[in-house]
């Protein structure tokens, strides 16, 4: 028995609505929190490369915490994939497949069910309204965190060369982990004995449940409290946040806006790729169609659709009212669209793990600057457009980090410097930890000075993050904007592209090799476009005042660069 929807009597004023909005807001945030203190691996307990989320009964997103963008916008294809399954109280189901809910294998997903307590509810003197009824699923609570490993022909699971999807790790449908309440233990046998560190993985999961149970008690707290108001506020919420989106569209001019960019490469070959959108606007309505864009590649910059909303849907909130409480609402007058076996929509067992972390950034790039002629004040330059992933492996560890860059320049403002661009939104490990978790060393760690482009307001500066690799392992690097630089706008000046390397030999963007102990790896991460023309005079050169390279300047090679 579901709750799909409502009481269509319990009209919500404003005051009430935005009370129990911020409290299930504040139970996404408190389940991220639990997670994020309860795992064990520094990728989720420093970087926090994860996401929680609260669904109604019909797979609805009523409330996220704000983590990782292209983990949340995804996840509901999760929840559908779910429901598909026919979930049942006490089930949690565990998956990652990208054809079924899933970004790439890394992503593990759990989705479980909300069934509260019915005769704690009854007895409950807050209580006022709630019709309970044994064994009703509400809603479901949901995590998503990257692990370091899930299997595959290399440590970390993210290999540059990989051709189809069996070779980036485990892949799992919706499959149940826990079912009426108890653990499978052969379900939890079978994940251990496919993956790299296994007792990392059972660690990081544990922490996805802990996470999840925190949703489900916190949503029979409010039950408690609001009883079947609470169910009411579900679509009232949705309702509101598709109001104040369809009304920043209306201030958009209508027309047909189109743009195209390239990613550089697949890790099979170099040649670009080419992305290609038309956006429409039409009154309250965007519709972004990426017909033309190409097709399904061999290697694995191929992302499923659900990324490609994830990045389209961080763009519209990204023009549009930040305040707009994030839910279903906000995407209900989104159309996107791609055609099926294409770069953006691929067919199994096409290999997709680069296209969750560098195609979706591609798409949020282009889409921006499809949108940059309709609202042009309202869209930044390029920002550095690749999360720039960094994978260090061997049989004993599985170290995987993304290095922020520059943010592009706005129409009012300088980009920052250094920071997450896009569809990512994780911290960096710090040296402390990474150093006391791994076999690596961190030799530089700093902004890349200069690379950000010129212009009425300046883009931000790229990084360098030099490492040493202290055992023999295997390093994979999935990185994009080495050859086309990120983008100024309105006469700005472009980023400096970045650049990778391994003991001073520059290689490719996206490149999986085995390393010996003592070898250094160099990433020097893109700056961000700059926004309007500067005059002459007031052109910088990225250096100090007197017109040399600043200290720490890495617009040339290291030393012993090739």
């Amino acid at each position: 028995m579901t709750a799909s929807d409502g009481p269509a009597d319990s009209e919500l004023d404003a005051i009430e609505l935005e009370i129990l909005r911020n409290q299930l807001e504040s139970v996404a945030e408190e389940m991220g929190q639990v997670l994020i203190r309860g795992a064990f691996s520094p990728n989720i307990t420093e970087r926090r490369d994860c996401s929680t989320a609260l669904f109604d009964a019909a797979g609805e997103l009523v409330a996220q915490a704000e983590h990782i963008p292209v983990h949340l916008g995804a996840m509901p294809e999760a929840v559908d994939a779910v429901l598909d399954s026919d979930p049942d109280p006490g089930d949690v189901f565990v998956l990652n497949d990208p054809f079924e809910g899933g970004t790439h294998l890394p992503d593990v997903t759990l989705v479980s069910p909300i069934v509260p307590d019915s005769e704690a509810l009854r007895a409950s003197t807050r209580s006022s309204g709630w019709r309970a009824r044994d064994r009703e699923i509400v809603g479901y609570a949901v995590s998503r965190a990257h692990h370091a490993d899930v299997g595959g022909m290399a440590p970390g699971s993210m290999p540059a060369g990989a051709r189809d999807i069996q070779q980036e790790g485990l892949r799992i449908p919706p499959t149940r982990l826990v079912a009426d309440g108890e653990r499978r233990e052969s379900v939890w046998n079978l994940l251990s004995a496919n993956v790299r560190n296994p007792e990392e993985r059972r660690a990081d999961l544990s922490a996805q449940l802990a996470a999840n149970d925190r949703g489900a008690e916190r949503v029979g707290d409010l039950l408690a409290d609001h009883g079947d108001r609470l169910l009411a506020a579900f679509d009232a919420v949705r309702a509101y946040s598709r109001e104040r989106v369809e009304a920043e569209l209306r201030a958009f001019p209508d027309g047909v806006y189109a743009a195209s960019d390239v990613l550089e490469g697949d890790g099979v070959t170099d040649a670009d790729i080419p992305i290609e959108v038309t956006v429409t606007v039409d009154g309250a309505t965007l519709d972004v169609d990426f017909s033309g864009t190409a097709p399904q590649v061999a290697g694995n910059v191929n992302a499923p659709l659900s990324v490609a909303k994830s990045a389209v849907y961080f763009v519209v909130r990204s023009v549009t009212d930040p305040d707009v409480p994030p839910n279903a609402g906000c995407y209900d007058p989104v159309t996107v669209r791609a055609p099926p076996g294409s770069l953006l929509n691929p067919e199994p067992p096409a290999a997709v793990v680069g296209g969750n972390v560098e195609t979706s950034q591609r798409v949020t790039d282009v889409v921006f600057r499809a949108l940059a002629e309709a609202v042009p004040d309202r869209v930044p330059a390029a920002g550095q457009g690749t999360m720039n992933n960094v994978v260090v492996g061997g049989p004993e560890f599985s170290y995987y980090e993304t290095v922020g860059g520059g943010m592009g320049a706005s129409a009012d403002s300088d980009g920052p410097s250094g920071v997450q661009v896009g569809m990512t939104n994780t911290l960096n490990t710090p040296v402390e930890a990474l150093e006391a978790a791994y076999p690596l060393r961190v030799d530089e760690y700093g902004l890349r000075s200069g690379s950000g482009g010129d212009g009425d307001h300046r883009g931000g500066d790229g990084l360098i993050r030099e490492l040493t690799v202290e055992a023999a392992a295997t390093v994979s690097l999935l990185t994009e904007r080495r050859r086309h630089a990120p983008w100024g706008l309105a006469g700005g000046d472009d980023g400096d592209p970045g650049r990778n390397f391994i003991d001073g030999e520059a290689v490719p963007a996206k490149v999986t090799r085995e390393v010996e102990a003592g070898t250094t790896l160099r990433v020097e991460t893109p700056g961000g476009g700059g926004h309007g023309r500067a005059s002459e005079t007031d052109r910088r050169t990225g250096g100090d005042d007197d017109g040399t390279a600043a200290d720490g300047e890495s617009g040339t090679a290291p030393d012993d660069a090739a």
